[in-house]
């Protein structure tokens, strides 16, 4: 992710950052998507997953959908914010994401997307697109393998609460 726009969406935080706290949360951010990369992070643990999405989603004040593209052992290939919103939505299209799950040779795909209201409880549109894209993504052999719902606090796995 491009580090100045990074730095810009942290300077929109409530109440700001001043320029050093924000360069070193791009910085570690930076660092972590580096070494995630390099070293095959794997995914498959709803509480590492959660984790890892509330660091890169959790400050927004947009709603972004995000996919990480998972290898056949659950470890990174790649991830990718293919949508954004507004408040307290976005639209996502199917199409996009089996699109790039085919481009990038993925086995598997873990969805995450934030809510800006800090209220992790999947909604139900967030309920039928994961239902859709599970649905559309078997179809070219790719698992969805969870759907993550975070905010700056908490997350929410759907595999965990067996809507999967």
């Amino acid at each position: 992710m491009n580090a100045s726009l990074q730095k810009q969406r942290l300077e929109e935080l409530p109440g700001g950052l001043n320029e050093r706290d924000s360069s070193v949360l791009s910085k570690a951010l930076e660092i972590l998507e580096s070494r995630a990369m390099v070293s095959g992070l794997l995914l498959g643990h709803p509480d590492v997953a959660g984790r890892f999405f509330r660091l890169r989603l959790g400050h927004e004040i947009r709603e972004h959908f995000e996919v990480a593209f998972l290898d056949a052992r659950n470890r990174l290939i790649a991830v990718e914010r293919l949508f954004s919103g507004s408040i307290d939505g976005a639209e996502i299209h199917p199409r996009i994401v089996v699109q790039r799950a085919l481009a990038l040779n993925a086995a598997a795909v873990l969805l995450a997307h934030n809510h800006p209201s800090g209220h992790c409880e999947p909604s139900a549109a967030d309920r039928a697109i994961t239902k859709r894209l599970k649905e559309v993504l078997a179809m070219v052999e790719v698992r969805v393998v969870d759907h993550l719902v975070v905010s700056a606090s908490q997350g929410t796995s759907m595999a965990q609460l067996g809507q999967i």
